[in-house]
């Protein structure tokens, strides 16, 4: 019998990218798992929405600095902030490395920079498979960290939305057309450049996600200084059903993001052959590919030339099928069969 422990601590945070992750992950493997392999998922002992077979290992805080699981086949840090690294314990490790967006965050000190980094040196040279969440990642990684490329792969995250067909009545229902965003209200997200997008027309801006910090000032603070605070709608955390609605309604999605290892919300959106319009910053490109359209600086009449170009053509050319196609190729049984082929070929 194979055993194979995953890191699924991160399910203590909902309603973020790193929860779908685990979430969908740990779903999926449980489906593609053989009669000779038994999965052990170590995550908050308060968590049971897993349906099927598989060993679970509590989450317990002071796992940082005592941990003594059972010896294992395989150790799956599904990312590389977790909270133990039990390298001990197995025969071998993975460690999969969303981003390393702490180099670039302004409000990290050199200091913690450099220590992050050589954390997460320290956590590479001691694992067996290094896996990036997309290319940019991957190159990222390739040029602040020491790693052989044979020890690296590149496995996508997946991405789905829940689908609630006869859902109409979410919380805050626009009277009007308008345009949406979501993610958390971080400064690398960038949403303050978004408000620009209502001059010269009557959209309203529905932006979903819980606030972090003040930045959601900022945002507040642009929409005031345009003059469309009164289109301008911050929601916070929204239920599945009310994300659902929002991305089937909107007549475009928005996301100026700055810092992204790969952009959840973006395939998302291209599930419903929407629009969407993305910054061209790290991983997004490579996600939005040829079907989307892309912001190469934040200017305000720039942005509001390529919104108004793009929302032309989508109209012109009816690029639905082609959009929903390209976010086919972003599927969580496609990432949960990749990890599989992964731990076994690592036995």
């Amino acid at each position: 019998m194979h055993l194979i422990g995953i890191d699924f601590e991160k399910l203590k945070y909902p309603h973020n990218g790193l929860y779908t992750f685990c979430l969908q992950l740990g779903q999926r493997l449980l489906q593609h798992a053989q009669e000779d392999e038994k999965l052990l998922y170590y995550m908050p002992s308060g968590f049971n929405d897993f349906k099927g077979s598989y060993k679970k290992l509590p989450y317990k805080w002071y796992h940082r600095y005592t941990f003594h699981p059972p010896q294992m086949d395989i150790w799956h840090s599904v990312h590389q902030t977790g909270n133990t690294w039990p390298r001990p314990h197995a025969q071998k490790t993975i460690v999969t490395i969303h981003d390393l967006n702490f180099l670039f965050d302004s409000r990290k000190s050199k200091r913690e920079r450099r220590q992050g980094l050589h954390e997460l040196q320290k956590q590479v040279n001691e694992t067996d498979q290094v896996v990036a969440i997309s290319q940019f990642t991957l190159n990222t990684i390739m040029e602040y960290i020491q790693v052989p490329k044979s020890k690296c792969k590149i496995i996508y995250q997946g991405s789905e939305v829940k689908e609630f067909p006869g859902f109409d009545t979410p919380a805050y229902k626009p009277a009007k057309p308008f345009l949406f965003s979501i993610g958390m209200i971080l400064p690398k997200k960038n949403f303050h450049v978004l408000p620009a997008l209502l001059e010269h027309n009557d959209y309203e801006l529905i932006i979903a996600g819980r606030a972090q910090g003040d930045y959601i000032k900022k945002v507040e603070e642009e929409a005031a200084a345009l003059g469309v605070s009164h289109r301008v709608k911050l929601l916070g955390t929204v239920t599945d059903e009310e994300k659902y609605w929002y991305y089937k309604n909107c007549s475009a999605f928005l996301f100026p993001s700055l810092a992204e290892g790969f952009g959840a919300p973006v395939v998302e959106a291209m599930h419903f052959g929407k629009p969407v319009f993305l910054s061209d910053k790290t991983s997004l490109p490579e996600i939005g590919g040829n079907v989307a359209y892309f912001f190469k600086d934040f200017g305000k009449e720039y942005m509001q030339q390529v919104f108004e170009e793009g929302m032309a053509h989508y109209a012109n050319t009816n690029p639905v099928s082609a959009i929903q196609q390209h976010a086919l190729q972003f599927s969580w049984d496609t990432n949960a069969k990749e990890y599989m082929k992964l731990y076994r070929s690592m036995y």
